[in-house]
């Protein structure tokens, strides 16, 4: 045992260099994520006996459903005190949205990481709204429709601004 983990510790000190790379939380989340999406799928399986076709409609709505709900955890100023505890504010990053970084060592910092990145949880809010689909479909759907019409409201206040702008010029 002792052999396999100092070959991951010099595997981390060849890929991370001086960088504060937390690869051993990296594979902690994902080792999370592998089990909670396995669990998940095992229940819907046993619910059901399969897993419920997914339709372009649905496909559309969880799409824009998951891009709003990423950028909202990852970088809305609402929710940063959800993200306080593992980033460290640096300012805005665009209109409504605040630019963090992740702060600390270990699951800390991986966690900012995961929670500033709306790439990064983009994979745990698709999955959850999967999971949605399968457990309670009119609430997730109802849910995705509601943060779609939010995301269209957000690109009709840019088209807005952007308007306005050109107006006063």
């Amino acid at each position: 045992m002792s052999n396999v983990v100092d070959t991951a510790r010099k595997q981390k000190e060849k890929y991370a260099g001086d960088a504060d790379r937390p690869l051993g939380s990296y594979l902690g989340t994902m080792a999370v994520y592998a089990v909670t999406t396995g669990a998940v799928a095992l229940l819907a399986w046993r619910r059901r006996g399969r897993t419920p076709p997914v339709g372009l409609g649905d496909l559309a709505l969880m799409t824009i459903t998951t891009h709003k709900l990423s950028r909202l955890i990852a970088k809305d100023p609402v929710t940063s005190p959800l993200r306080a505890p593992f980033t460290r504010y640096s300012g805005t990053s665009g209109p409504a949205e605040l630019a963090e970084e992740a702060r600390g060592h270990g699951v800390r910092h991986a966690v900012g990481e995961l929670i500033t990145c709306p790439f990064c949880t983009g994979q745990w809010v698709a999955t959850a709204y999967a999971a949605g689909l399968v457990f309670a479909p009119d609430a997730t759907r109802l849910a995705g429709a509601t943060m779609t019409a939010v995301a269209g409201s957000d690109w009709l206040q840019l088209a807005y601004a952007r308007l306005q702008q050109s107006a006063e010029s």
